[in-house]
């Protein structure tokens, strides 16, 4: 097996693994806790998050990219993962009870308390993390990573089932991190220095600091209707939001997270090698784009019995919702490879910029809607999550010049088999109606259907991705029968 098709395999493994786990646990936990309790801790990692973007002012990527990786340089890397931690440490416990104070709730005080914990844990472990991903080493990467999750959700359920209430999302979160860097320290490469320096600092920071600008802009957006709803509705509405969001995004756990950690250095690679990636581009854009709408198509159409299925009545509120944020993801899916297009590229001026131009937009957008109902936030995510995609292909074409008409090409080609696939849902729909009492055999019907109808409809289309499954057929074939002609690859 290529080593590509290796730290892909290992990549969806931990993805797949881990989210296989946190949707377990939130059908529990969504019967555990309320709406409103969730709410709580879901406003209170959102704020959180604009520290967690900042957490190692961009260190990691630069380990992650760095030609020549000098210990001076892992003693300046070490010295900002070390400073970042114990600061944000501080400044998160200092900021528990203001915060507590500004959205009405104590329970905040004790969750910002102990979530505080992690950034002093964390450097100890992403020290490794980076060095495992620069070294490709991603059967280590997902070992830590299901070991951390199975912890963190185990633990998150426990308390729940206790009665500990939103608290007991905190407890999880902190133990995961602290297994995720115990961990890590067993497979810290005995090269590494102990002590951190600064003769490289200014290098190392000069690097980070526009990653971090963009991180903190992605985190902004993706914070603000949270954010907005608690303070503007209440932490209820804020809760529903969560959830819905939490199914939107599962496309971002099941695919975009696998896929970009090993895009980003092969686009890198061919851009160092050819000066030309647009090849690359299309195809993965081909392969996000056919996957992800036919699953947003599905959500869209089968929200209902999938909210009813993973978190019960109690969540009916967030289904209309739902069906709005996969309209939404679903159009943002096909810039989703620019911002990965212009980083490999080293336009890394462009990216921060066009990020900051979409992220005020967004958040304009549903700063606004907010004022109003959960459907007007999803309308504004839609059309936020629209302008952005036109902005970001228009820089990107400009800087790599790649040709619109391919690009029409790959998309319909991907709109084509997803629209196949659809008739799966729609047949659930025609069978069970579109809300159903009980969602699981709509849900049954879809998946299984929808996959045979994915697979036969990408080999009538001629869709690129059809010979990735045969690939993947064969290999795994060939596997089974290790003495058949060509053996193992």
């Amino acid at each position: 097996m290529s080593s590509t098709h290796r730290a892909f395999a290992y990549s969806f493994l931990d993805r797949y693994a881990a989210l296989l786990m946190a949707i377990v646990s939130s059908m529990i936990i969504a019967r555990l806790l309320t709406p409103e309790e969730i709410g709580v801790f879901s406003v209170t990692m959102v704020l959180l998050s604009f520290t967690s973007a900042l957490r190692d002012l961009g260190a990691g990527q630069y380990l992650l990219q760095e030609k020549e990786l000098t210990t001076d340089r892992i003693r300046a890397i070490w010295a900002v993962l070390l400073g970042t931690g114990l600061f944000f440490c501080v400044l998160v416990a200092a900021a528990a009870y203001p915060v507590a104070r500004f959205y009405g709730d104590p329970r905040m005080v004790d969750i910002m308390l102990l979530v505080s914990l992690t950034f002093a844990i964390s450097p100890f472990g992403s020290l490794t993390y980076a060095w495992l991903m620069r070294e490709l080493e991603f059967e280590s990467l997902a070992l830590m990573r299901f070991v951390s999750a199975l912890v963190g959700a185990c633990s998150s359920v426990y308390f729940a089932w206790r009665g500990w209430g939103p608290i007991s999302l905190a407890i999880g979160n902190v133990l995961a991190t602290l297994t995720n860097a115990v961990m890590a320290m067993r497979v810290r490469p005995a090269h590494f220095p102990w002590l951190p320096g600064t003769q490289e600092l200014r290098r190392v920071l000069s690097f980070g600091g526009k990653f971090s600008a963009v991180s903190i802009l992605n985190s902004s957006v993706a914070a603000a209707p949270e954010l907005f709803l608690g303070k503007l509705q209440s932490l209820t509405t804020a809760g529903y939001f969560s959830r819905a969001s939490g199914l939107a995004i599962m496309f971002q756990r099941l695919v975009l997270d696998a896929t970009n950690s090993v895009v980003l250095p092969m686009f890198a690679k061919e851009s160092r090698e050819t000066g030309n990636i647009d090849s690359s581009l299309m195809r993965s854009m081909s392969y996000v784009t056919v996957v992800g709408w036919s699953f947003f198509i599905g959500l869209a159409l089968l929200a209902q019995p999938a909210i009813r299925l993973l978190y019960g009545s109690q969540w009916d509120a967030a289904v209309e919702l739902t069906r709005l944020l996969a309209i939404g993801s679903a159009i943002a899916l096909s810039a989703s490879m620019c911002p990965l297009a212009l980083t490999a590229t080293g336009a890394v001026n462009r990216l921060t910029w066009v990020t900051g131009i979409t992220a005020g937009v967004q958040i304009g957008f549903i700063g606004l809607a907010s004022f109003h109902s959960l459907q007007a936030v999803g309308i504004a995510f839609i059309a936020g999550q629209f302008i952005g995609a036109c902005i970001w292909l228009f820089v990107t074409w400009r800087h790599l010049g790649f040709s619109g008409r391919e690009l029409l090409k790959t998309w319909s080609r991907s709109a084509g088999v997803a629209a196949v696939t659809s008739l799966a849902p729609l047949l659930a729909i025609v069978l069970f109606g579109f809300n159903p009492v009980s969602g699981a055999r709509s849900i049954l019907i879809s998946v299984v259907g929808g996959i045979i109808l994915f697979v036969l409809s990408a080999s009538l289309l001629g869709h690129p991705i059809f010979a990735e499954i045969k690939s993947i057929t064969n290999r795994y074939l060939r596997g089974k029968h290790p003495d058949s002609r060509g053996g193992r690859e």
